[in-house]
């Protein structure tokens, strides 16, 4: 699989949150990406390239939110508006959107992902209902279509993780598919969730990458398939996969 390197110019970059960003940049080639897809971002000076799971796209214009934890996202962060930089993808597969009622469940910046797939999901009339997790009310990105927020100190929305209230919306909403993204633990508990209601689940996972192609083996997990536990990489096989087929360590 080779790299699909675009030249793109910055259209927007602003703060929506007291910690995360939002970048939109217009690629001179139209990009068509999917729900639950990633880019790649070449942050100057530095070898490897910065993985962000795609936030939006309107009308060729690709948006991600990101948060600054190095100098990859630093120097993303001190872009202007009219700069040009190098992106590469989309990469990785997307979400299966079918047509069940769906849970959507994000938490932190893995809400990004969520927020697209749910655009997607209006466009194509299917019902479904967003929750996202936030440390605070401080912490919720800006102009997001969320349905049901909460924070873990009660300041925006109901108090407490997301994680309190899976089960609850399960029952009282009876999705049929449920769709993820977030931390090891909220996805594991998804999994876990899905399977004790007999509700489907996909949950986009996250993992620090590398290549982004699968070829440098470093965002390696383990996964169930045909009855033997295979490895699979998550920026190529995934960043998708079924709730069920994640071996889940502890």
């Amino acid at each position: 699989m080779s790299k699909k390197i675009y030249k793109a110019k910055v259209s927007k970059i602003e703060r929506v949150s007291n910690s995360s960003h939002f970048i939109e940049i217009e690629c001179q080639t139209p990009v068509t990406v999917e729900a639950g897809q990633f880019i790649s971002i070449y942050c100057d000076g530095l070898t490897l390239r910065r993985p962000f799971s795609v936030y939006s796209n309107n009308n060729g214009k690709i948006g991600v939110l990101f948060k600054e934890r190095g100098k990859g996202t630093q120097y993303i962060k001190s872009l202007k508006v009219g700069d040009f930089i190098d992106v590469a993808g989309p990469f990785g597969n997307t979400f299966n959107i079918k047509n069940k009622k769906a849970l959507l469940i994000g938490a932190g910046i893995g809400c990004a992902p969520i927020s697209y797939l749910k655009g997607k999901l209006n466009e194509q009339g299917i019902e479904n209902f967003f929750a996202c997790g936030f440390l605070n009310k401080g912490e919720v990105p800006s102009g997001m279509n969320i349905d049901m927020i909460c924070t873990d100190d009660g300041s925006l929305g109901e108090k407490g993780s997301v994680l309190n209230y899976i089960g609850v919306l399960i029952n009282e909403y009876k999705p049929e598919i449920i769709y993820a993204c977030g931390p090891h633990i909220v996805l594991k508990t998804i999994a876990q969730l899905g399977e004790t209601y007999g509700v489907e689940t996909q949950v986009a996972m996250e993992k620090v990458m590398a290549c982004g192609i699968g070829v440098c083996r470093g965002c390696v997990i383990d996964i169930k398939k045909d009855g033997k536990i295979i490895n699979a990489t998550v920026c190529k096989d995934g960043p998708v996969f079924k709730g069920e087929e994640v071996v889940w360590e502890s």
